[in-house]
């Protein structure tokens, strides 16, 4: 208890009927759906219903083993979507983490220990330094308290507080010790309100979610409409009408996308681990795409632009100027200092000012890290650089008076060897010393440059009694100097904030601390442009539309923003049609980090709620790892359209036979039957669709603006519906029909023998295989031929097409799946026609890719 104070408190009696009225000290528990209802939930989304009835009608159509093949693909879906749902979510349960276990307090008139849900309003609670608050108080009493703040408002440097002052659950105690009087528990402190602006609006769907659910519903209304058409042609062709049906049902089931969701999430998986090497760990495999389609960065300041390491880097006195050019905690590095006079006076002002600190900086584990204020931390790192021996100018043992730091006065003095030492804000100390004013324009010009500054002065006493109080002890001082701190810019982030503009990316900094620093910092790492605004959380305006339209810009910087200002900026955004990124480290970044559609916690700084909150987690708390991260999101969408073009190019293959047997009233026999067109679906087709999936990001990625648009854009349904596809279909029919003939096959004249139509099924199987695996590589860019980009550049694509061209020779040699599949080794016809596809069909793509190119270099000279 702070020394003097009465010891108040509740007796043991009210507090226990306090705890009866109120309620346990807990923070309340977000409603979470149970672990069977969101497994069901993955069983019975759009996509899954469509294939449990693929299924279902497989196994009605006699093909049990594909409605097997079918069952297995949802399960597998099912079960993987699930594990990556359970980790969502949780970020308002991992905040009573934030409440300590213990707490001191003061119950019928003495000090005792209670488990902290039993704390209850009116509790008199002791607090020290490194202790957690935990709950919602006011300050009765305080010595030298000062608290970190920063997990509620974003307040990079610990706050002092004093009498009077609240203070909040979850945030604790750096330096000092109080007593605090509470005056709200559990659900309503400022802590649960935080949790309930977390939990209060679902997660936005992610741009990838909502063209895979539009692309689906599309090809299961292409699959319908045709499987239904078919099934009047067998009839109107004098079919029965169950043989129609099970056609028809066939039919369905082979053009329904069985692998479509896995090859998606398998892409989506490679992208992860990619992301995983630049420093940026996915928690939510959408997030690996949805980053590539960002438009807005809402980036905080401290730790993700600059290295939250506070560093000295300037030095004023009298008779010395001092810039330091080394950012960060390196006590090791020597500070150079010329003339001797100069150096000298440096000296004792860095010597004076760690005989008014009490933090410092250890070496753990290899690495300088600070305890205590990082403000004193990075003065004991200026010291230790100067080489003045900090240890022994620590000592407490030595002072003869120590007046704490006063959140009015905004000075601290102690009294050592008859010398009072005084440090505080220049505004505070100035006005004490002797001619002043050249240090006040000295100090002018560092604050001017966003640095905090820290005056330094000194007196020595007359022999006699102690000074009895700060007033008295702090009359008549004379200036040693000043000290202009700042957490310097990372060294990078400049170079990435210039790779976002040119990727066509706003940035906008979104932060707790002071609008002058936040907006230096900006200037300095050259996120803004003298004209950019610099706006004030409480000046924010209350309409959401009207605040997107004012912040809706480049360079940006908002200050000392709340939590609920970082919501609404998110939802504003997002409400203007952005794509909107936003990182933070605290549990006030929470509630945005929900809302916004990519949430990015840090790593190394950030707290466990926020990366649970989080969409991606930066390992090393670099913007520039976001700027990687966007590179292989970019890469990641155009990806699956490079694989969605490769399935509908088989899959215009794959219809044509049945068109054409429809159109010619079946007098021209079905080149390829409903077993055949799953074995190319699963068995031929996934290996390459998934290393497709695993593309190198282009090099131009980051010089264009955020891929958006159809996942089935203009470009995908020209290449696979009007190039590709119908030359894949030319090739497959024309080996059909080619071993037909030489079988002694023609239209109108009899049927072909089960041998010949055998031999030229299996003529079509093997084209489309072959045209396939050189379709593969065509699908590589879309203006770009095969062997412009090195056929072995991508390193999963030759092995995948080598396994799918073996287990299609497999299919068509060995005689139990040759006979399952109804095909047979073609005749050397067959394979002249089946070996001449892959040539030909590079060839119309290169043809193809020619035409593209000249026609955009001629629109480029017209513009």
């Amino acid at each position: 208890m702070v020394e003097g104070r009465p010891p108040g408190g509740l007796t043991s009696a009210e507090a226990i009927e306090r705890l009866r009225v109120d309620g346990a000290n807990t923070l309340p528990r977000p409603r979470r759906r149970s672990s069977t209802r969101r497994f069901l939930d993955e069983l019975t989304h759009f996509f899954a219903i469509m294939l449990w009835i693929a299924a279902v009608l497989a196994v009605l159509a006699g093909m049990p083993q594909l409605g097997i093949a079918v069952v297995a693909v949802i399960l597998l879906n099912a079960v993987f979507s699930f594990i990556q749902e359970s980790r969502a979510d949780r970020a308002a349960e991992r905040l009573v983490s934030l409440l300590p276990t213990l707490v001191t307090v003061v119950r019928d008139g003495r000090q005792e220990q209670v488990d902290a849900t039993e704390i209850v309003v009116g509790d008199r609670v002791i607090l020290r330094a490194g202790d957690r608050v935990p709950a919602d108080g006011i300050v009765r009493s305080a010595a030298t308290l000062r608290m970190d703040t920063s997990m509620l408002t974003g307040e990079s440097r610990p706050v002092a507080v004093g009498t009077g002052d609240a203070v909040f659950a979850g945030t604790f105690a750096v330096l000092g010790e109080a007593d605090i009087d509470v005056d709200a528990t559990g659900s309503r402190t400022r802590l649960a309100e935080i949790a309930r602006l977390t939990t209060a609006s679902p997660k936005p769907r992610t741009p990838l979610a909502l063209e895979l659910r539009r692309v689906v519903r599309l090809i299961a209304a292409i699959a319908l409409g045709v499987g239904a058409a078919f099934f009047a042609v067998t009839v109107a062709l004098g079919g029965e009408i169950s043989e129609g049906l099970m056609f028809a049902i066939g039919v369905t089931v082979a053009l329904v996308p069985e692998a479509l969701l896995p090859t998606v999430t398998l892409t989506l998986a490679w992208g992860a681990e990619q992301m995983s090497r630049r420093q940026v760990l996915v928690r939510d495999l959408e997030a690996v795409e949805t980053l590539g389609s960002t438009t807005v960065i809402c980036t905080d300041k401290t730790g993700t632009l600059t290295r939250n390491q506070m560093t000295v880097v300037r030095a004023w006195t009298p008779s010395a100027r001092v810039e330091s050019a080394v950012p960060g905690y390196v006590p090791n590095s020597p500070l150079d200092v010329t003339p001797e006079s100069e150096r000298a006076a440096v000296m004792d002002l860095a010597a004076d000012a760690v005989r008014c600190s009490d933090g410092y900086v250890a070496c753990l584990d290899g690495v300088w890290r600070p305890r205590g204020d990082p403000m004193e931390a990075a003065i004991d790192v200026f010291a230790r650089r100067l080489g003045v021996g900090t240890d022994d100018l620590r000592r407490t043992d030595r002072d003869e008076a120590r007046f704490p730091f006063d959140p009015e006065r905004r000075r601290m003095s102690v009294v050592v060897d008859g010398t009072v030492l005084v440090k505080g804000a220049p505004d505070a100390v100035l006005p004490l010393c002797a001619d002043p004013d050249h240090a006040a324009d000295a100090a002018a010009s560092m604050a001017a440059s966003g640095l905090r500054v820290i005056a330094v002065a000194a007196r020595q006493l007359a022999p006699g009694p102690l000074p009895g109080s700060a007033d008295e002890a702090e009359a008549g001082l004379t200036l040693v100097g000043l000290l202009g701190l700042e957490d310097p810019p990372r060294t990078d982030v400049r170079e990435a904030l210039e790779a976002c503009r040119t990727a066509g990316i706003s940035v906008i900094m979104v932060t707790g601390d002071h609008p002058a620093t936040a907006a230096a910092i900006a200037t300095e790492v050259g996120l803004r442009a003298p004209d950019d605004p610099v706006l004030v959380g409480a000046d924010l305006p209350v309409e959401d539309r009207a605040l997107g339209t004012l912040i809706d810009h480049t360079g940006t910087v908002i200050a000392r923003v709340s939590p609920e200002d970082k919501l609404r900026i998110a939802r504003s955004l997002r409400q203007r049609g952005h794509v909107v990124a936003m990182t933070g480290d605290g549990v006030n970044d929470v509630p945005a980090l929900h809302e916004a559609n990519i949430g990015i916690a840090m790593g190394e700084s950030g707290t466990d709620v926020a990366r649970e909150a989080a969409d991606l987690v930066l390992l090393d708390d670099h913007f520039a790892s976001i700027v990687g991260g966007v590179e292989m999101g970019r890469a990641t969408y155009v990806n699956i359209r490079r694989f969605l073009t490769y399935h509908l190019t088989d899959n215009v293959a794959e219809l044509t036979p049945f068109l054409i047997w429809g159109l010619s009233g079946g007098s021209i026999p079905l080149a390829l039957g409903v077993l055949q067109i799953i074995a190319l679906d699963i068995g031929t087709d996934t290996l390459s669709a998934v290393a497709l999936g695993a593309e190198p990001p282009a090099r131009h990625l980051l010089q264009e603006p955020p891929v958006s648009g159809r996942l089935l854009n203009r470009t995908v349904l020209r290449r696979a519906f009007g190039i590709l596809g119908p030359t894949e279909a030319v090739l497959a029919m024309g080996a059909f029909l080619a071993v037909l003939a030489i079988g002694g096959w023609s239209s109108g004249g009899s049927a072909p023998t089960a041998a010949t139509l055998s031999a030229a099924s299996g003529a079509a199987f093997i084209t489309i295989v072959l045209a396939q695996t050189a379709n593969a590589f065509a699908c590589r860019s879309s203006t770009r031929p095969p062997w412009a980009l090195g056929w072995l550049t991508n390193r999963l694509l030759t092995p995948a097409a080598a396994v799918e061209l073996a287990f299609s020779v497999i299919l068509l040699f060995v005689p139990v799946f040759a006979t399952a599949l109804g095909q047979s080794p073609p005749t050397a016809v067959g394979w002249v026609i089946a070996l001449a596809a892959m040539p030909v069909l590079l060839g119309v793509d290169a043809a193809d890719k020619g035409l593209r190119r000249a026609g955009i270099a001629r629109r480029a000279r017209q513009r």
